[in-house]
């Protein structure tokens, strides 16, 4: 039962990280109508300029830092070169951003080198957030920090399993959570929110006003690639800081469009449960074979899906969150909160 627990808040940090990245795309897709390609290689940058701006003056700079040099690079780009494609239509976008996205891995390769690097969470975050302590003869314990060795230790009576949860991956839940909050005070509660919002459906009126809407733009592009930067931080200290982590781009679209394309609570709902989807299932060791025996109609090895049945879903795992895409495309284009088809 801890176990399953424990994956429960995995899934659901997993997802609030693919929250912290689909947000931003959907917010640049949203205001702008441009499906950034190259929005995996700013998350990946963060992780990279954090690494370096932290060896130089510590983690909690490189955390405001770095997200801030992430969009500054994602506005120059969009000043100096997805401005200039934009009229040319979606196709000349899409193949732009897809081109930066190899440049930048590129880049990393050459300055940061084809490993990982050691990007590791500071002192503060390298603990124990708390301690599940679960026994046969007790309910199960919820412990903050490190559980004493005594409520540990196990007798041939009693069988007794401490599974800690780290601090790393809190800290990531609450950054992800702060950023839900604030952009959503921002679009909904601030001037800039509004004027963003009137850019989006009412240009014309917006610039009459006295508003220079292609900066408008340029600072949603920045703010999303931003976005993503501060996500690459408190990613590359939870997980691996290495080139490959661009490679979490088709999961960001796959959760996009699940939720719904260009909306922000469709992101946050489908980025928990692509993460639930590829955690939870790694706790059962079961197939469909196992399923088949316990209805009573065994599959014999001369069917057809017996192949396919003797996959656990543990073994699936990584495929569900696509299986879910196609079933989303099929039944609901729109996503589970869209209003436009996907």
């Amino acid at each position: 039962m801890d176990q399953v627990l424990i994956n429960l808040l995995n899934g659901i940090s997993s997802g609030l990280l693919l929250f912290m990245l689909s947000a931003g795309l959907t917010l640049i897709f949203s205001m702008m109508g441009v499906l950034n390609f190259a929005h995996a290689s700013f998350y990946m940058l963060g992780a990279y300029f954090a690494y370096t701006i932290g060896t130089v003056v510590g983690f909690w700079a490189a955390l405001v830092l770095a997200p801030l040099l992430v969009g500054a690079a994602g506005a120059l780009f969009e000043r100096t070169v997805l401005r200039r494609v934009h009229r040319a239509g979606h196709v000349a976008e899409l193949l732009v951003t897809f081109g930066l996205s190899y440049v930048l891995l590129e880049l990393v390769q050459l300055l940061w080198g084809r490993t990982s690097v050691p990007f590791g969470p500071p002192p503060a975050l390298a603990g124990t957030a708390f301690t599940l302590v679960s026994s046969s003869a007790e309910p199960m314990r919820f412990v903050l920090g490190v559980a004493p060795e005594a409520m540990c230790q196990r007798s041939a009576e009693v069988f007794v399993a401490c599974t800690r949860y780290p601090m790393n991956r809190v800290f990531l839940a609450f950054v992800a959570v702060a950023m839900l909050l604030a952009l959503w005070l921002l679009l909904t509660r601030t001037r800039v929110g509004l004027v963003i919002r009137a850019a989006l459906t009412h240009p014309e009126m917006v610039e009459a006003l006295g508003h220079d809407v292609p900066r408008v733009f340029m600072l949603v592009f920045g703010t999303g690639c931003a976005m993503a930067g501060l996500a690459g931080v408190v990613g590359g200290i939870t997980f691996v800081t290495e080139p490959s982590m661009s490679n979490v781009g088709p999961i960001i679209f796959a959760v996009i469009v699940i939720g719904g394309m260009g909306s922000l609570p469709g992101a946050f709902v489908g980025s928990l449960l692509v993460g639930l989807l590829q955690t939870l299932p790694l706790t059962v060791d079961k197939s469909l074979l196992h399923l088949a025996e316990s209805l009573g109609t065994p599959l014999g090895s001369e069917s057809l899906l017996y192949p396919l049945a003797k996959i656990t879903l543990a073994q699936a795992a990584p495929i569900l969150p696509y299986l879910l895409l196609v079933l989303i495309l099929i039944f609901r284009p729109k996503g589970l909160l869209g209003t436009r088809e996907g």
